[in-house]
């Protein structure tokens, strides 16, 4: 997990929501990414799109069945479908996303029986750490808002 926090630091020094995501097989990463949407302007720049491609060019496969990946943020329901799809067999999770979560916020798409594979997930994992960057990032973003605006950065809007 601290690989990926490493890849969220990337994220957050690019002026991205800081999410990191590694992909770990046989004991060594083989696909690593951070979120890049504003940078690379598309929707499809997740820390864990560019991780699963990267490892299965790694691979030369399009299945990552012995790999655990790494991620600081509840992958969405675009990231959660690739990991299905990817049969990924275990996800470890630093922080919980309520609003778009989708390994058990608001959907559990890792889980869902209907699904021809299920992926394990471990949750919490340096969720402090992940949680304290998330809360950083959102905070500076509201202060530099207000600045840009020519109020007081403390002050409500």
């Amino acid at each position: 997990m601290k690989a990926a926090i490493r890849e969220a630091r990337k994220a957050f020094a690019l002026g991205e929501v800081p999410i990191g995501c590694v992909i770990e097989y046989e004991g060594k990463i083989i696909g690593r990414g951070c979120n890049r949407r504003m940078t690379d302007k598309t929707v499809l720049a997740h820390a864990e799109i560019i991780a699963i491609r990267k490892a299965c060019r790694k691979m030369g496969d399009w299945r990552l069945e012995d790999c655990t990946m790494y991620v600081t943020l509840e992958p969405c329901p675009m990231c959660a479908g690739a990991i299905v799809q990817a049969r990924i067999p275990r996800v470890v999770i630093g922080a919980m996303n309520p609003k778009a979560g989708c390994a058990g916020s608001v959907l559990d798409m890792l889980h869902e029986p209907g699904f021809n594979h299920q992926a394990e997930t471990e949750i919490g994992v340096l969720g402090e750490e992940c949680s304290r960057m998330l809360t950083d990032f959102f905070k500076e973003l509201r202060e530099n808002r207000n600045t840009s605006k020519g109020l007081p950065q403390n002050e409500p809007q």
